[in-house]
């Protein structure tokens, strides 16, 4: 027996580099287990039915009832949050830092690749599902890839298209560890776990020759998984070297068609070589051999990944969200609720004292009660009282729950109490909604801007000879299709979304300019005021460009258009009229 785990642990023989990068991995993850626990309980009250999954149901309740106000604050969070980042198709744009590189067509080139590439890889619907991340667990977390999804046709050879270009993908926060103590964001190492299976490596590997990848280390992993088929569950078990998130013990995940990918990014120090590592990307398979090493391809230094916290913690990379400290108060709606039913039930089914010789009864309307000389029956009733404050006390709750979320109720169209004007109400939405809109700013600086000024460098970078982009022409309003090369895009500069900016910048101006004019300074500047200019700025700030609404005189030219062609159907008339008729027409007139 101890000759054969002696054998299974000479075939689970471990590499130095892939042991420390392994060992880090837990390490991180053995830290944040406080945090999952948390994010685990928010998650069972967010998509909770009753009270019987959360640590509500630990209460003497007969009512299990659950009023959804979390998840209720998530979805409004959510949809507010997506109209202010995607206003309108134009919500990002190119800023160029050299006076060549901010030409028209360059700008239009760029601008127009981005939108395509934006468009056809969903980038829309992976900021969705970050989005919730941002809401739920207060870290969202991104990456990029450049994906190629033609596919040739094994019988005719032909190529089916595809898309191909970069394409933005979202990092479950629980797939990713890093130092939470680093200074930010950008200088702490990052390890990411993923799970394949090994055909899936098997084709990874083969459509990305040049990312260094080991096939010798991969048929490897598949040899110890044939060679550990001999051996019974019991010897396997006995090498405890490590355990497999998510497999129990190493028999399960061998045993398994899966595979654990661990990838480092970042600078390590080499405890076999005593080299130091900068800014690499090493990737380890089932914790044992490094199956890829390779200095990181990027043009800038660092990793692609981006994250974006919802409220900052000093000194800890671990932001918290909004939904993390309502918990308690969801607890006590749920608790209030099932305490006022319980309180309603006893109530109108009360139960029942009994006193001296009563025979048995069946307790109902019009019921017939026998009872001997010093028999009675009180109802043991409950005072309703406690129920109206607990009533009083629910909606109080879920308002302060709301405000604290920053998502007060004004953002679902629900006005406030009281007897305002236009004015009035715009500025109470826009002081109500700072929280809101700092942490919609924060998420596009965070997220959406770094995001997409990588998928633009991994596209130049791995863009090559010519790709074919479908474009709308505005001005006729059908499709194009742009040829765009590598050095059309390659400019010096960066995308910059512009959506919750603009959306918070737009409110302003409109709240604004009605109260200037709407008060008596109107008539006294109206004179110094630029009716062209006012039309440019209302055409900007609304997005109206692509409509072509304004241009300079644009009534006056048209109603003298109109004016012509009037006065030209009425000379047709009267000249039709002046005409004296042919001896076929009055004759047609006479019959008529």
């Amino acid at each position: 027996m101890a000759g054969k785990v002696l054998e299974i642990k000479q075939l689970l023989d471990q590499d130095g580099l892939a042991c420390e990068i392994a060992r880090r991995w837990q390490e991180w993850n053995d830290r944040r287990k406080p945090w999952l626990e948390e994010k685990l309980e928010l998650r069972n009250y967010i998509f909770q039915t009753d009270t019987r999954k959360t640590s509500n149901s630990n209460l003497p309740w007969k009512n299990s009832t659950t009023i959804p106000k979390i998840c209720q604050i998530r979805d409004n969070l959510h949809a507010n949050y997506m109209a202010a980042l995607f206003p309108n198709d134009d919500w990002f744009k190119w800023e160029a830092y050299t006076e060549e590189d901010a030409e028209l067509p360059k700008r239009q080139a760029i601008e127009a690749y981005m939108k395509n590439k934006v468009r056809e890889s969903g980038f829309i619907d992976v900021v969705r599902r970050l989005l919730y991340d941002y809401i739920d667990y207060g870290n969202a977390f991104a990456d990029v890839e450049y994906i190629n999804e033609e596919i040739v046709d094994e019988e005719t050879g032909e190529i089916i298209p595809g898309y191909i270009g970069p394409k933005a993908c979202r990092i479950s926060p629980f797939d990713l560890v890093f130092n939470p103590a680093a200074p930010d964001w950008k200088s702490t190492p990052k390890i990411t776990r993923y799970i394949k299976t090994l055909g899936e490596l098997k084709l990874e590997v083969k459509e990305m020759p040049g990312e260094d990848w080991k096939m010798e280390i991969v048929e490897k992993a598949e040899k110890v998984r044939h060679e550990l088929a001999a051996f019974s569950t019991n010897d396997i078990n006995k090498v405890d070297a490590f355990l497999v998130d998510g497999f129990g013990d190493l028999s399960e995940y061998y045993q398994s068609n899966f595979v654990e990918l661990i990838e480092f990014e970042g600078s390590i120090n080499n405890p076999v070589t005593g080299e130091f590592m900068e800014d690499m990307i090493i990737t380890v398979i089932d914790r044992s051999y490094v199956v890829r090493q390779t200095k990181n391809p990027r043009w800038m230094k660092g990793s692609a990944k981006v994250h974006s916290g919802w409220r900052l913690r000093p000194d800890n990379l671990y932001a918290m969200g909004p939904l993390d400290n309502l918990v308690g108060m969801q607890y006590r709606i749920d608790h209030l609720e099932n305490l006022k039913a319980d309180a309603l039930d006893l109530s109108v089914l009360p139960p029942l004292g009994i006193q001296g010789n009563v025979e048995d009864f069946e307790w109902g309307p019009m019921e017939r009660i026998d009872m001997g000389d010093d028999g009675s029956i009180v109802e043991l009733g409950k005072n309703l009282n406690g129920v109206i404050t607990a009533q009083n006390d629910i909606a109080q709750l879920e308002l302060k729950m709301e405000e604290m979320a920053g998502a007060p109720k004004q953002a679902m169209g629900i006005r406030t109490p009281g007897e305002k004007t236009a004015f009035e109400v715009q500025q109470l939405q826009n002081a109500a909604g700072r929280i809101f809109q700092d942490k919609v700013n924060q998420f596009e600086r965070d997220i959406i801007e770094p995001l997409l000024n990588n998928m633009f460098e991994i596209a130049k970078r791995k863009l090559d000879g010519t790709d074919i982009i479908r474009v709308m022409d505005d001005d006729i309003g059908v499709t194009e299709f742009m040829k765009v090369t590598k050095e059309d895009i390659t400019a010096k500069g960066k995308l910059r979304p512009i959506g919750a900016r603009h959306f918070a910048a737009q409110a302003q101006l409109v709240q604004n300019l009605n109260g200037i004019f709407a008060s008596p300074v109107s008539q006294l500047i109206a004179s110094h005021v630029s009716g062209k200019q006012l039309a440019k700025m209302v055409e900007e700030v609304f997005g109206y460009e692509r409509f072509k609404l304004f241009s300079e005189w644009a009534a006056i030219y048209e109603q003298a258009e109109g004016q012509a062609i009037a006065m030209e159907a009425q000379q047709q008339t009267q000249l039709a009229a002046s005409t004296p008729l042919t001896e076929e027409e009055e004759m047609l007139e006479l019959q008529g």
